[in-house]
């Protein structure tokens, strides 16, 4: 049986004052549509760069760490990030190779 991938991830703005912590099972499908505009939270605030991701393998899992990643602090979701990716980029264009 094939594991599945769950994401949990955070966009941020060009300026990073806005964050946006999402979850999806495709994730590089599910950015596309925020860059897109298809999503209008995103699409108001152009928050659209994708900073942070995580990879689980339990819907249940993922969707309980979204909610806490959400409930964190600026500060907290900025060492999060930090962590990971210290340049702040757009991992977008990266996915290929997580």
């Amino acid at each position: 049986m094939v594991e599945q991938q769950y994401y949990v991830y955070i966009l941020t703005t060009k300026n990073h004052k806005l964050f946006y912590t999402g979850y999806s099972r495709k994730l590089k499908q599910r950015i596309k549509q925020h860059k897109s505009g298809y999503v209008l939270f995103t699409k108001k605030y152009n928050c659209t760069k994708l900073v942070y991701f995580e990879v689980l393998n339990d819907k249940h899992t993922t969707l309980k760490r979204e909610k806490l990643i959400k409930k964190y602090s600026r500060e907290f979701k900025r060492n999060l990030i930090n962590k990971m990716n210290p340049n702040w980029e757009d991992l977008f264009e990266q996915l290929d190779r997580f």
